[in-house]
């Protein structure tokens, strides 16, 4: 019989890529159909209560139009296609769904074991790229790359840039905290240890590698971290535990002067208490993600001089794509052939 697979891609993830790699590696005998949507040409969803999406987010795509695609098939590629519990139930087939992002957000997981279809993620698929992302921001405020620019920008020579009160900091004269020691979170320590700075790294669930705590790296708490760092950088997972940890009371922690960079998820930081920080002049911030995404026209983070604001662009690197689709392609084919697959474990989604 032939194995039915419905691919829901976008301008991202390509959908004929996948079905051209499938088809590569596959033995069997299949029916692939795709569908291309318009996303990032438009904008993701993070959560519709009327159309029962009111447990997935980050997604993007009509549940009935969804489901209709998908129809009888056994197998769901995907990278931002809803699936809800009431979409599952309209999908009697469907058995395995490889979700090509480090976390399977836009699919309600409870439903999914309830309804046993196996969902299998790609976790790391852009550890690399955030990490080296996440330097960039860190060297933009620090290098007073940002500041300068602006400034020339407007016909400004920043000649006052040179006094010793105002000149940028070597990273290797700092302390860095790391909020995060996942995929993610690895990586930016590896990176900011061979810029010579002094790490610290606060997460409640791991434990520090040999190689990091022989280099110097400290695991501290977020308290000691806030208080001590430079630079503040976010690589951990929204959950109820970490959703506006970075708010009011942690942020009168930071030491006056200090640099937040956020290229993991909006919600870890409470909008409105940054923004009442930032208009003391008191901290900067380079964020790469927001609460509301696209970040409105008329959002006050716009208009404040003290920031760095991009796109969400952390995770968008060329190698990505050869991530993804090996991973998921990797899993896809094992199901076909009937052998073990990795299965996502939900204690590795703590951290980024």
């Amino acid at each position: 019989m032939r194995k039915k697979i419905a691919i829901i891609g976008d301008n991202f993830m390509l959908p004929q890529v996948f079905r051209t790699e499938i088809e590569k590696v596959s033995r069997g005998d299949l029916d692939i159909r795709t569908l291309q949507t318009a996303w990032p040409d438009e904008p993701m969803e993070f959560g519709n209560p009327a159309l029962g999406l009111d447990k997935v987010k980050e997604y993007f795509g009509h549940p009935d139009e969804i489901v209709d695609f998908i129809g009888d098939a056994e197998i769901l590629v995907t990278q931002l296609a809803p699936l809800s519990e009431a979409m599952m139930r309209r999908l009697p087939a469907l058995r395995l769904v490889a979700v090509s992002r480090g976390g399977p957000i836009n699919i309600d997981m409870v439903a999914a074991r309830a309804h046993r279809i196996t969902v299998v993620n790609v976790p790391g698929r852009n550890a690399t790229a955030v990490a080296e992302f996440t330097l960039g921001a860190i060297l933009a405020e620090t290098r007073l790359i940002r500041v300068g620019h602006e400034a020339l920008r407007k016909g400004e020579w920043r000649g006052d840039l040179y006094r010793a009160d105002r000149t940028g900091r070597e990273l290797n004269e700092m302390t860095v905290g790391v909020i995060g020691y996942g995929n993610i979170g690895t990586k930016v320590v590896r990176l900011l240890r061979a810029f010579g700075c002094h790490v610290l790294v606060c997460d409640p669930y791991v434990q520090l590698s040999a190689e990091d705590r022989n280099a110097g790296v400290e695991l501290v708490a977020l308290d000691d971290l806030l208080a001590r760092s430079d630079v503040v950088t976010l690589h951990s997972r929204v959950t109820e535990e970490t959703r506006g940890l970075i708010g009011k009371d942690t942020i009168a922690r930071m030491k006056p002067g200090a640099i937040l960079i956020n290229s993991s998820r909006g919600p870890l930081v409470d909008e409105k208490a940054l923004l009442e920080k930032l208009r003391t002049g008191t901290l900067i911030a380079g964020l790469d993600v927001y609460v509301q995404e696209p970040l409105p026209a008329n959002h006050p983070l716009r208009t404040l001089p003290n920031t760095v604001l991009t796109p969400h662009l952390g995770y968008c690197a060329g190698e990505v794509y050869a991530q993804f689709y090996g991973q998921s392609i990797e899993n896809i084919i094992a199901f076909l052939d009937g052998k073990p697959i990795r299965v996502l474990n939900p204690e590795a989604l703590r951290s980024a």
